[in-house]
């Protein structure tokens, strides 16, 4: 087998399992971690809220996307900036006063906070969503944004920098 027909086998076998590279610089950080870092404070809006009233919530706590929750614990869905961008070019402002219910994602990726950030990562970038509820025994805990992620992946870049810096240096 030459050289390009391995690489193309290699490829496919990561596609295919969707399992990140490996990164033998770092230990495996979890979602556990992130929130620790962050903490576990959720804003949620109940699903009969009015547009408005996530405007509100939007700006007063200056996020991107909100989960929507009657109970504070279960996930019904997501609603996002976009959304609300979306709905508000075919709708128009009565947009405003419509129910959060009718603009929101309910079909929402969700995360348990053992699963490893990487794979994270990977579903974040593929599937192209921004926010992910943090689950715990089925109940919601925290959220993790892609600015998590980021801030993350920057922090171990720089770790990495410094590594290599005072090796060189010493």
């Amino acid at each position: 087998m030459d050289v390009a027909t391995s690489e193309s086998v290699v490829r496919h076998a990561v596609k295919h399992w969707r399992v990140a590279p490996t990164r033998t610089y770092r230990r495996l950080m979890r979602i556990s971690d992130v929130v620790r870092l962050k903490g576990g404070d959720v804003i949620t809006v109940r699903s009969d809220a009015s547009v408005t009233e996530l405007l509100a919530l939007l700006s007063e706590h200056r996020i991107g996307a909100v989960v929507v929750s009657d109970d504070g614990e279960t996930v019904h869905g997501i609603v996002s900036e976009r959304d609300i961008v979306r709905h508000l070019h075919t709708d128009g402002a009565a947009l405003l006063d419509a129910p959060v219910h009718q603009i929101m994602t309910a079909e929402v990726h969700t995360c348990v906070p053992e699963d490893s950030l990487d794979d994270l990562e990977s579903a974040m970038t593929e599937k192209r969503f921004r926010h992910v509820p943090v689950l715990s025994d089925g109940k919601l805990v925290a959220i993790v944004s892609i600015g998590d992620v980021v801030k993350n992946r920057i922090d171990d870049l720089q770790a990495e920098r410094d590594q290599l810096r005072t090796y060189i240096q010493s």
